[in-house]
């Protein structure tokens, strides 16, 4: 079983990149990150390590949040330099 396979250092390490990049994302408080990050120093398995991220938006999810996000303000852009040119075109 997965959840009882011995974490490694790196296993540790990404784990609290992920919750760095949800508290600053806004999702957790500075208190909850360091009490969560006491459970990811102290955790022995990959399933004590997956309990501490299991109620956060899976980090995938997250960065096509932002893509999508940046696509449309991309878009936005684009057409207001059209519209822009076409304006000044008529003038």
């Amino acid at each position: 079983m997965t959840g009882e396979m011995r974490a490694s250092d790196a296993d540790r390490q990404r784990v609290l990149a992920a919750l760095q990049r949800h508290t600053t994302d806004g999702r957790l408080t500075l208190d909850e990150f360091a009490e969560r990050a006491d459970v990811v120093y102290a955790a022995r398995t990959l399933g004590e390590l997956a309990a501490v991220t299991r109620d956060l938006p899976n980090p995938r999810s997250t960065v096509d949040n932002h893509a999508r996000q940046l696509a449309i303000a991309f878009g936005v852009a684009i057409i207001t330099l059209i519209v822009l040119a076409a304006l000044l075109a008529l003038r």
